[in-house]
C-alpha cells in the first residue's frame, strides 16, 4: 500500500483500494454528474501536464476562486502534485483584499468558477494594470476553461514522476488568507505534512460504514477541504451539493452518511423541525414535545439509565425517525465546526440517533485541534471533545489555550512579526481562545480571547457565551453581545423573520413592515422577556440589560459575516454605531433622570 506523506499521495492510494467507485459529484441545473476513480485520476494528470506546458512549477501560487464543484479538487490535486501551492480565494473577498492576497502570494494562474468571478477577478486585476492567465470552470465566450486545458494534457506525454519526487512533506501546499476582519490578511503557510497529520489522526473518528458524504460548506475554507481529503482517504464518495438553496433536495438525493457543517445550519434545521411541531394538533402536537422535551434531557450514551433508555426508543420511533427521514435516513454522523455549538441542539439531535460532533480549531492547526467522538468515552457535551493523538494542549495562565503538534502551521507567509507573535517562547502556538481542560482532557472552549470584553466596572464579559444562551430562543436569529468600558453588555438582535411574524399573527398583531413590527409594544415586550428569562443564571455584570432590534440580516455578501458564518464583530459596531449610541445614551439619561428624582426628594 502507498505510504501517504504528501497529499497526492492519496491519489495512488485511491487507485489502489478503490477502482472503480464514484470518487466526486457535481450538480448542475439539477443534474447529478459523476466521476469515477479512472476517469478522475486521468483529469488530474492530464491538468498537471498542461500546467507544466504553461510553466507552472514548483514553488509557484496557483490561486483559486470557485464554490465546490469536482474541478475544484482536479485543479488542488494537479497543482500540488507538481509542488506548487493552492491559494483559495473566497468569492466573497473585496476588491481590496483580493487584489492584496494575488500580489502578496505572487499567484502565477487564477481558476474561477463562473463567468460571473472571472469578471470580478478580471475587473480587480485591471485596477493594478495585472495581467494574469484565467481559466474558468464553466464555458465563458471564447476564453479557455479547465476542460481545454484537461484536453490539450492528454495530448502530452510528460513524465510526471520526477516532480512528484521533487515534492518533500514539509512542502508549502497552500496558502490560505485569514478574512482581513481586524487589518491586512495574513497567509497561513500549510504544508503537506501539516495537513495530512489533520487527515490520519481525524480519519479514526469515522466509523466502518460510512460510504457518501455532501458537501456544501466553502473548500476555500480549511475545515471542508481537509475534510474532503479525509473522504479521499476513505474512499467515502463525495457529492457537491448545488447551492446552499438546494441543500435539502440534494440531501435527499444522496442519502448520505453525514457531512460537515456549521451551527447556524442546524440552528436553522432545528427552528425548521419545531415549527412543523407547533403546527400539529392534539395527540401528534403532544407526542412532539414530549419527544423534544425528552431529548432536552438526552445525556452522554453512557449516562442514560434503563428507563429514560425506554422512552427514547418510542420517542425514536414515533418522531426522530421522521427528523432522520429528513435528512436522508443514513445519516450516521455530522461534523460541527466553525463556531461554538448550543448544547441542547447537540443533545437533542443525538437524542433522534443523529450524533453531532462538535470540533475545534482554527486555520494555522490545519484545522483540528480536538473533536468529539462516537467512542463510548470519547463525547461530553458542552466541550469541543478530546484533543487528536498528535497534538497537545495546556492552558496558560491567563486562560488562553495553547497547542503544539505536527498541525500547526509554521507561520505567516512573508510576515515574521506576525509569525512571532503567534506563538510563545516554548514555540507554543496561541490560539486567541480562552478555554480549559477537564480532568477527563476535554477541552472545553468559552469565548475568544480578542472578542472578551472589559465593562466600566472592570468586569470581562465572554460574549459568545450570551449570545449562545440567547439564540436558544426560536425568535432571535442572529444576536451579538457588546459593551467594552460601558456600565453593562447590550445586544444587537436580528429576529428570526419567519418566526416572529407567526408568533405575531397568533397575538393578533398587524404590521405592515419588519420596521413596522419591530416597533410594536408587544414584540418588545416578548424580547424583554426572552432577555429576563436567558440572563437569569447569569452574574449581574455579565446580563445583557438593553437590546435593539434590527431588520436586516447580517451576511456574508454584506460583510458582516465571515464566510464561516462568524461575526465581523468591527464591521457590526461601524454600521451600527447610531443604535449603540443610543442604548447607553437611553441609560444616561434614565440615570440622570432618577439622580434628578433622588435629589428632589432629599430636598423634599
Amino acid at each position: 500500500m502507498t505510504q501517504v506523506t504528501r497529499i497526492f499521495d492519496l491519489l495512488d492510494r485511491y487507485r489502489e483500494k478503490y477502482p472503480d467507485q464514484v470518487v466526486v459529484a457535481g450538480k448542475a441545473n439539477g443534474k447529478w454528474t459523476t466521476h469515477n476513480t479512472k476517469e478522475f485520476m486521468g483529469q488530474i494528470d492530464a491538468l498537471s501536464r498542461s500546467l507544466l506546458d504553461r510553466a507552472v512549477s514548483k514553488g509557484d501560487k496557483v490561486a483559486i476562486m470557485s464554490a465546490n464543484r469536482p474541478e475544484w479538487n482536479v485543479a488542488d490535486y494537479a497543482v500540488n502534485q507538481l509542488g506548487a501551492a493552492l491559494v483559495p480565494l473566497y468569492p466573497t473577498l473585496s476588491e481590496k483584499d483580493l487584489n492584496f492576497i494575488l500580489s502578496d502570494a505572487e499567484v502565477k494562474l487564477i481558476f474561477v468558477g463562473t463567468a460571473q468571478l472571472q469578471e470580478k477577478v478580471e475587473k480587480a486585476l485591471s485596477v493594478n494594470n495585472i495581467n494574469l492567465p484565467i481559466f474558468s470552470f464553466d464555458k465563458v465566450g471564447e476564453k479557455e476553461t479547465i476542460h481545454d486545458l484537461i484536453a490539450r494534457g492528454k495530448e502530452l506525454e510528460t513524465d510526471l514522476a520526477p516532480y512528484r519526487d521533487a515534492v518533500q512533506p514539509d512542502d508549502l501546499l497552500t496558502l490560505i488568507y485569514t478574512s482581513g476582519t481586524t487589518g491586512t490578511p495574513k497567509g497561513v503557510f500549510l504544508s503537506h505534512k501539516n495537513v495530512l497529520s489533520n487527515v490520519i489522526d481525524s480519519h479514526k473518528l469515522f466509523p466502518e460504514n460510512y460510504y457518501k458524504a455532501i458537501s456544501f460548506l466553502p473548500l476555500s475554507h480549511i475545515f471542508e477541504r481537509m475534510v474532503v481529503y479525509m473522504y479521499f482517504y476513505l474512499g467515502i464518495s463525495i457529492y457537491y451539493a448545488e447551492s446552499m438553496d438546494t441543500i435539502v433536495a440534494d440531501i435527499n438525493d444522496v442519502k448520505p452518511d453525514g457531512f460537515t457543517t456549521v451551527p447556524r445550519v442546524l440552528e436553522k434545521v432545528y427552528d425548521k423541525i419545531v415549527a412543523k411541531g407547533k403546527a400539529l394538533s392534539g395527540i401528534k402536537k403532544a407526542l412532539f414535545f414530549w419527544a423534544l422535551a425528552l431529548g432536552h434531557n438526552f445525556q452522554e450514551p453512557r449516562k442514560n439509565g434503563w428507563f429514560y433508555k425506554f422512552k427514547l426508543a418510542i420517542a425514536r420511533k414515533l418522531i426522530f425517525s421522521k427528523w432522520q427521514d429528513a435528512l436522508g435516513g443514513n445519516i450516521k454522523a455530522i461534523i460541527s465546526g466553525g463556531a461554538a455549538l448550543q448544547e441542547r441542539l447537540a443533545r437533542i439531535f443525538w437524542a433522534a440517533d443523529i450524533p453531532i460532533l462538535e470540533g475545534y480549531g482554527l486555520t494555522e492547526t490545519s484545522p483540528v485541534i480536538a473533536v468529539n467522538s462516537l467512542s463510548p468515552t470519547g463525547l461530553l457535551f458542552g466541550s469541543v471533545g478530546k484533543p487528536l493523538d498528535s497534538v497537545e494542549v495546556k492552558i496558560a495562565s491567563d486562560g488562553e489555550v495553547l497547542t503544539k503538534g505536527p498541525n500547526v502551521t509554521k507561520g505567516y507567509y512573508k510576515n515574521e512579526e506576525a509569525t512571532k507573535e503567534a506563538f510563545d517562547e516554548d514555540g507554543w502556538f496561541k490560539t486567541g481562545d480562552i478555554g480549559e481542560l477537564t480532568s477527563e482532557g476535554f477541552l472545553r472552549i468559552t469565548d475568544r480571547k480578542k472578542e472578551m470584553f472589559k465593562t466600566a466596572g472592570g468586569k470581562y464579559v465572554a460574549p459568545q457565551v450570551l449570545e449562545n444562551k440567547l439564540m436558544e430562543s426560536s425568535l432571535i436569529g442572529q444576536v451579538m453581545v457588546l459593551g467594552e468600558g460601558k456600565k453593562f453588555p447590550a445586544a444587537l438582535i436580528v429576529p428570526s423573520y419567519d418566526d416572529l411574524e407567526g408568533w405575531a399573527k397568533i397575538k393578533g398583531i398587524s404590521f405592515s413592515s419588519r420596521e413596522d413590527l419591530l416597533k410594536n409594544d408587544q414584540v418588545i415586550k416578548k424580547y424583554n422577556d426572552i432577555l429576563s428569562e436567558s440572563m437569569k443564571d447569569f452574574g449581574h455584570w455579565e446580563q445583557v440589560k438593553k437590546f435593539v432590534l434590527l431588520a436586516n440580516e447580517w451576511t456574508i455578501d454584506g460583510g458582516e459575516l465571515t464566510p464561516k458564518l462568524s461575526l465581523k464583530r468591527k464591521v457590526i459596531l461601524e454600521r451600527h454605531a447610531d443604535d449603540v449610541g443610543r442604548i447607553y445614551a437611553e441609560n444616561a439619561e434614565n440615570s440622570n433622570q432618577k439622580k434628578n428624582e433622588a435629589d428632589d426628594v432629599h430636598l423634599v
